[in-house]
């Protein structure tokens, strides 16, 4: 019978969450590791087949788009959660409203004056040569300025136990319906527990968003319309999900149409005016009269409506360029420079391979290094330089030289770990944590996240479409 016993628990030497670097549990673990040893290896491994099956009845599912089976998977949520002290998380909550409020000016000033581009704080050409850069977004101005509306920033914790920002995601972040699902089958799996640690609550999400999206509307009754690309978008049950929990019209882009620069939703009673898309659709697919012209998913004329302020998109076209891998580097620089304040939460060291003298480190010494496509997501367009072969690194010095400003690199970073209910045991994971920011009125951050973790033994790649899964997040109070 495999064992239940935590005294066993090894931390492989990584910085470990439930366990401290003397062995000792730590403070908010204690209980929920006193908890899970009285119930014992049978009961845990109902309750993780039972959470299972509530995921696929719930409709949880993503598609992999490089799996030819065209299979829907379960994000499968592992049922010990990842527990953060709440001070710890008040400093986290600091640090990134500081990041949203400067890559929010940095936005405006990139499609506004570029004073930051004059003041050489970050190099022109690096700015202007992004694929997420969009000159047709020149002189825009979005509803109160706002133009990222919903972040999800991606954290990891160093072996120094500090936590670091490892990318921004500003176009179309995913994921905020697995935490808010994940705590409500947490919350029955563990009612006791989760009541005596005072776990902060997350499902205030749905109303924050309900009230930000209708902040931006000048109309007190706006429509709102969450756009998808549709069923076969690997993300499609969480943009119906979202739709529903704040009751908004789910559309595609043939559901909508333009008249007179006023954007209108076909229904069987006629055309329905909107007033704000929350939109899960990328920016060079949204309007093909404007950017690509063979966009099936879009609506035409939808960017000349936003452009003359008779609809909201959310979030603003153009707010890519703030999660470009390579501005990414200068986002540090670009905090002082707005907000005259040193940045709270620190970057991971990146080496721009666009710049000459990077390049030439990072080419000299890539089998150390992790090095990113710098417009790729996913987990896609990456080299991870322990971990790779020697024909994989020259592959990507290949890649590196034929177009640098498409790469940058990182040093290997030991992802924390945390408890995960393995076939035969409890082991450490290595995970990495995604926040959600909403920006209306106010800057509000929910406290508990989507924890991503990576589920393959000595793995640090936690997408879900490279074999990673979930865990609920407890922020203690």
């Amino acid at each position: 019978m495999p064992r239940l016993n935590l005294t066993h628990y090894d931390t492989a030497n990584f910085l470990d969450e439930m366990v401290d670097e003397t062995g000792q549990i730590r403070t908010s673990y204690a209980l929920f590791r006193e908890r899970i040893e009285k119930m014992g290896w049978k009961k845990l491994n109902f309750l993780q087949n039972s959470t299972d099956r509530a995921q696929l009845s719930l409709g949880m599912t993503f598609n992999v788009y490089s799996d030819n089976q065209g299979m829907e998977r379960i994000l499968h949520l592992d049922i010990i959660p990842r527990i953060i002290a709440g001070e710890e998380w008040d400093h986290l909550e600091k640090g990134l409203k500081q990041r949203i409020i400067a890559l929010n000016l940095f936005i405006a000033d990139i499609y506004g004056d570029q004073k930051v581009i004059k003041d050489k704080i970050i190099p022109k050409e690096l700015v202007l040569s992004s694929a997420t850069y969009l000159k047709e977004c020149i002189g825009l101005k979005p509803p109160k300025n706002i133009w990222c509306h919903i972040t999800g920033s991606d954290l990891i914790k160093g072996d120094d136990n500090q936590f670091y920002v490892l990318e921004d995601n500003l176009r179309c972040p995913s994921g905020v319906s697995y935490m808010l699902e994940n705590r409500e089958i947490l919350k029955r799996t563990f009612p006791e527990v989760f009541e005596k640690l005072k776990v902060r609550p997350v499902n205030n999400y749905t109303h924050n968003l309900r009230d930000m999206l209708e902040s931006l509307s000048s109309q007190t009754d706006a429509t709102i319309a969450v756009m998808t690309p549709g069923a076969y978008n690997s993300a499609y049950f969480e943009h119906a999900y979202l739709a529903q929990q704040i009751g908004a019209e789910l559309v595609e882009g043939r559901d909508l149409v333009v008249q007179d620069d006023f954007v209108y939703m076909i229904t069987t009673k006629g055309l329905k005016r909107v007033h704000v898309i929350y939109r899960r659709v990328d920016d060079d697919f949204i309007d093909p009269l404007v950017f690509n012209k063979k966009s099936l998913l879009g609506t035409p004329g939808l960017f000349r409506a936003y452009k003359k302020g008779n609809v909201v998109l959310v979030n603003a076209p153009g707010t890519g360029v703030a999660d470009d891998k390579a501005v990414y580097a200068y986002i540090p620089r670009i905090i002082k420079y707005y907000l005259g304040e040193d940045a709270i939460l620190d970057n991971v060291k990146t080496y721009i391979c666009a710049e000459e003298g990077d390049r030439k480190y990072v080419l000299e010494n890539i089998a150390q290094l992790v090095v990113k496509q710098t417009d790729a997501s996913g987990g896609y367009g990456m080299l991870i330089g322990p971990k790779s072969t020697k024909a994989e690194q020259e592959e990507f010095q290949a890649k590196i030289k034929a177009n640098p400003r498409n790469y940058i690199a990182q040093p290997m970073i030991n992802l924390s770990r945390v408890p995960t209910l393995t076939e035969d045991e409890i082991q450490g994971r290595h995970v990495d944590l995604r926040p959600y920011i909403l920006y209306g009125n106010e800057i509000k951050i929910t406290p508990g996240a989507l924890t991503r973790v990576a589920l393959k033994k000595g793995s640090i790649v936690v997408n879900s479409s490279q074999g990673g899964g979930s865990k609920d997040t407890w922020v203690l109070d």
